[in-house]
Formats: structure tokens, sequence, C-alpha cells
């Protein structure tokens, strides 16, 4: 389905993919703490928000 050299390709992707993302999460993390404070919050509501959405629905 695949060539080799297309497998070759999305092998080296996701692992360069995959060590750019946790270089830059490592990166951030100390921004992430002074910038986002109370992200958390933002996303316990939407998460509430979706679910009461759903349940909704299952109840109409």
């Amino acid at each position: 389905m695949f060539s080799n050299g297309q497998l070759i390709f999305a092998l080296f992707f996701i692992v360069s993919f995959t060590f750019v993302i946790i270089y830059s999460y490592k990166k951030d993390k100390q921004k992430s703490k002074k910038y986002f404070k109370g992200s958390f919050w933002v996303l316990i509501g939407f998460l509430i928000f979706v679910s009461l959405l759903v349940g909704l629905k299952s109840i109409v």
C-alpha cells in the first residue's frame, strides 16, 4: 500500500514531530503557569457545558 520511502518519511516525521512538541512543551512550561493561571476552570466549565448539551439531547 505504501512504498518504503513513504514509510520511512512517516516514521521520521512522527519521531521529529514528537521531539519538537516535547521540546516546546518543556521550554514553555514555566511561562504557561504565569500566563494561563485559571485556565483549568475554563476547561471545567467547557466540559460541564458539553455534558449539559449531551444530557439535554439524550432527554429530548
